[in-house]
């Protein structure tokens, strides 16, 4: 009997030790499979292309430069406050289906799962229960440049 209970813990312990090393396994803020890549973008808000990010709620996707594997959100919140987003989904491992879209100027989405959030806060909304990975900035507004960075 103690032969075969030691065998099965063994066994047991074996097969949680594989499943959580081959998981995506949660982190404080993303899953542990999340890309990590180096962002450092400079926007210059005078140019027409950044147009959307001058006023307050406007928003834009950044994929130039150094702006991760998938891209930015870059959100203009009140006054100087800005939200800078990582495309990939943070709840589940990156595939083909898990690149955060905008809709409605309201809500992220991520189209593998429905996921969603506010575009605003980064709140979660409905399945995942952590927000989406957000990056420092420096905004220079006499100059109106938005340094984003990682």
């Amino acid at each position: 009997m103690k032969k075969s209970f030691s065998i099965l813990s063994i066994f047991t312990l074996l097969i949680f030790s594989n499943l959580t090393i081959n998981s995506c396994g949660s982190r404080e803020d993303t899953v542990s499979c999340f890309p990590n890549a180096p962002i450092s973008v400079i926007l210059n808000l005078n140019l027409a292309a950044y147009y959307d990010l001058n006023n307050s709620g406007g928003w834009k996707y950044i994929d130039e430069q150094s702006s991760g594997t998938r891209g930015l959100i870059v959100v203009r919140g009140a006054g100087n406050i800005f939200k800078i987003y990582d495309r990939n989904a943070p709840h589940i491992c990156p595939d083909s289906n898990t690149t955060l879209e905008v809709k409605d100027g309201i809500t992220i989405v991520c189209p593998k799962d429905n996921a969603k959030w506010i575009l605003f806060t980064g709140q979660p909304t409905a399945v995942a229960n952590v927000p989406p990975k957000t990056y420092l900035y420096n905004y220079d507004s006499a100059s109106n440049v938005l340094n984003i960075y990682y």
